[in-house]
């Protein structure tokens, strides 16, 4: 009797342990408090040219929960009346309860959310607290009026250097990295590609970041389009003219495509028959043609090498180009090209064609009516 005494007291003492077990387990999280912004400015106009200076501050007081827990805040931005269906994020340090952003910092903020630039929008700002993935506690809401202004492509992607001894007859000086052509990386994903201009058969080069010789990169020796950065030898242009350059920085690989660029197409004096070449123009770094004569009855494309696996076109369909106004323009073999559209003008006449290739982001193409 004893023995089944002890028992069933362990056995009470038992279910006693568990029921308090799930009692604990059943513990609420109280917010306390809710988290407070605030904002230095009600209304601000960025300024590409402080991309790099402060133009909002936000302060904020953290919120309170029992028993106290770990978070981690960020900013939540949205286009005011959304509701934040869309909206950005700007993580915040753990150890701070200020924290400012830049002109650029915004600007890409408000790219993000597609507010078009140059245009006053009103923003709305608060502080997202994170417990853990899918908990999530907000703080009230502040509104600031921001402008944008139409990012420079050469700020916003990142870009590797290619100095050598053939940059400074193409406007630039040899074996400087800082003022060298640049192989950007338009999904900035540290896979880069762009153009430059040899004048000289057998000119080399190497590739550089940060725009110094730290950590610089060159061809194993193979000249099979791999990199090292020990033990490295300079890649060699072999012939003259304008090549293509891709290169993938962290599997260490790299390609160079001879790429002389062309006008092709019925609007052109010579129609589908042959090409009027580009020449480079060390001065500004541009491709030009001074004076092309073209109908207003066809079309014209830009090709590399008199073929057509290399091609500037318009993104989506014919475009009409206007006199003197600058406008992006795309590589087909770079997959950003839908169909196989060809430019066009709305008036005959003597052309001046312009190509600026120093940056895969944004290649630009302006044509003027002389």
């Amino acid at each position: 009797m004893k023995k089944i005494f002890n028992v069933l007291l362990v056995a009470l003492v038992g279910l006693y342990l568990i029921s308090c077990s799930k009692e604990d387990d059943k513990l609420e999280l109280n917010n306390t408090s809710q988290a407070k912004i605030t904002s230095d400015k009600t209304s601000v106009v960025l300024d590409e040219t402080k991309a790099g200076q402060n133009a909002l501050t936000v302060t904020w007081e953290n919120p309170t929960f029992t028993p106290s827990v770990g978070f981690n805040n960020s900013l939540q931005f949205a286009v005011a009346g959304t509701s934040f269906a869309t909206n950005v994020l700007q993580d915040l340090p753990s150890d701070q309860k200020t924290f400012s952003l830049t002109h650029l910092q915004l600007n890409n903020i408000l790219a993000q959310l597609n507010v078009a630039p140059d245009t006053a929008k009103p923003i709305e700002v608060r502080m997202r607290t994170a417990l853990n993935s899918t908990t999530f506690f907000y703080s009230n809401v502040v509104t600031v009026n921001m402008t944008g202004y139409k990012p420079n492509p050469d700020l916003i992607y990142p870009k590797i250097n290619v100095p050598g001894g053939y940059a400074g007859a193409a406007g630039y000086a040899d074996w400087d990295p800082a003022n060298s052509p640049n192989l950007f990386s338009p999904e900035k994903n540290d896979k880069y590609r762009g153009f430059i201009y040899v004048t000289k058969p057998n000119s080399e080069y190497k590739f550089t970041i940060n725009q110094s010789y730290t950590g610089d990169k060159g061809d194993d020796g193979t000249f099979t389009g791999k990199l090292v950065e020990t033990g490295e030898v300079n890649i060699k242009a072999v012939t003259a003219g304008t090549y293509y350059l891709k290169v993938d920085w962290a599997a260490n690989t790299y390609s160079a495509t001879l790429a002389n660029f062309g006008v092709i197409g019925d609007a052109t004096p010579t129609g589908w028959g042959s090409d009027t070449d580009f020449v480079y123009n060390p001065a500004t770094k541009t491709y030009v043609i001074n004076s092309i004569a073209l109908s207003n009855t066809g079309v014209f494309k830009f090709r590399a090498n008199d073929d057509w696996a290399i091609k500037f076109q318009p993104k989506d369909a014919e475009q009409t180009l206007v006199s003197g106004t600058g406008v992006q323009t795309y590589l087909s073999s770079e997959g950003t090209v839908t169909g196989d559209p060809g430019y066009k003008v709305s008036q005959a006449g003597n052309y001046k064609i312009e190509l600026d290739l120093h940056n895969s982001a944004y290649y630009k193409l302006t044509i003027t009516k002389l």
